[in-house]
């Protein structure tokens, strides 16, 4: 099937032709005839287009706790979109058949549902958000964006699940349709962002601090990679600055690693490393820290800040149990910080 040409938002013209992508951090700089890092934003004679604004490769309710959004509508589903492409190459990727087969020179196709079909399918589904996933929402900016705004006219919420690659301009278009964002914060190196993921480690932090400041509600996940990211030092790094430049409330999500894609021989993560993260993320002061991927192995459920109460026992994507009123623990009424109605 032939590619089809969205505009793109978010670009400037530059010299000869050429077009300069202001959506993600890597800034392209794309001349005619030719594609961005992500490989679906192309220079169609001086004009960016999007490929892949009709070109859905997954729509699945899922419950909002598999993005993993704790502390956002808890216990309701989550219609779960996402489009081919990525702007980063992660060796360890999870879904590589899908963010990375634009790269693989697999055709894009077309002719895929748009935003009022997905806003509607969400709604047959009794979903109570859409969630933009699986693959980098940011590199399916517009349909993101589009889906969005009707979205939030239909009672949905929003939620991005994200590497957290975006400008402090995409930030500040999005913001007021986005209710929600994890984002993966993969490691506290810059040396390991070049290497591993062929990014920076800057431009993720200062996202993250956008977003907090546009009053989006963050939660942050680092998949806990042995050899890569797991020393004491810069787990001990990334809680603190989840603590003092995004703010204790912040949960902080740390994820049992899985071999995968490039990465197949690498061990999983011990059990104990993620004990460790989870001890390193109180000390600094976060209210909230769950363990990932280690369902029955580790705790995932909230407790109360004040008192200790469990707010909400977790069991996988599972809520067994919970005992809040309003947003406040059933216990002792201390707010609970999240997305509750």
């Amino acid at each position: 099937m032939s590619e089809e040409h969205h505009d793109a938002m978010l670009w400037e013209p530059a010299d000869g032709q050429a077009v300069r992508c202001g959506l993600c951090a890597h800034r392209c700089t794309i001349a005619p005839g030719a594609l961005g890092v992500c490989q679906v934003r192309k220079n169609v004679a001086g004009s960016l287009k999007s490929l892949n604004f009709s070109t859905l490769v997954a729509a699945n309710p899922d419950p909002i706790e598999k993005k993993p959004l704790f502390h956002v509508l808890p216990g309701t589903r989550s219609f779960s979109i996402a489009a081919p492409g990525c702007n980063f190459q992660c060796d360890f990727c999870q879904n590589w058949r899908i963010s990375q087969s634009p790269r693989a020179g697999r055709p894009l196709g077309g002719g895929g549902p748009g935003p009022q079909q997905i806003v509607d399918a969400a709604v047959e589904s009794r979903c109570a958000s859409i969630s933009y996933t699986y693959t980098e929402p940011t590199i399916f900016f517009e349909l993101a964006y589009e889906t969005a705004r009707l979205a939030a006219t239909r009672g949905l919420r929003n939620c991005f699940v994200s590497n957290g690659y975006m400008t402090p301009q995409a930030v500040r278009t999005i913001a007021p349709v986005l209710d929600a964002i994890n984002v993966d914060l993969k490691a506290f190196s810059d040396q390991t962002y070049r290497r591993v993921m062929t990014a920076r480690l800057e431009p993720v932090l200062t996202c993250l601090k956008e977003l907090v400041a546009a009053n989006v509600w963050v939660e942050v996940t680092t998949l806990v990679v042995p050899g890569m990211n797991d020393s004491e030092s810069e787990l001990a790094r990334i809680a603190a600055f989840i603590a003092n430049d995004l703010g204790p409330h912040v949960p902080w999500h740390v994820s049992r690693f899985h071999g995968n894609y490039h990465m197949t021989d690498s061990p999983g993560t011990p059990i104990e490393t993620l004990d460790t993260a989870c001890r390193l993320g109180a000390e600094a002061g976060l209210k909230y820290v769950y363990c990932g991927n280690a369902t029955g192995q580790a705790d995932e459920s909230t407790y109360c800040p004040s008192c200790g109460a469990v707010a909400i026992e977790r069991f996988g994507y599972s809520i067994r149990r919970m005992d809040m009123a309003a947003g406040a623990c059933g216990r002792c009424g201390e707010p609970l910080d999240g997305v509750w109605a």
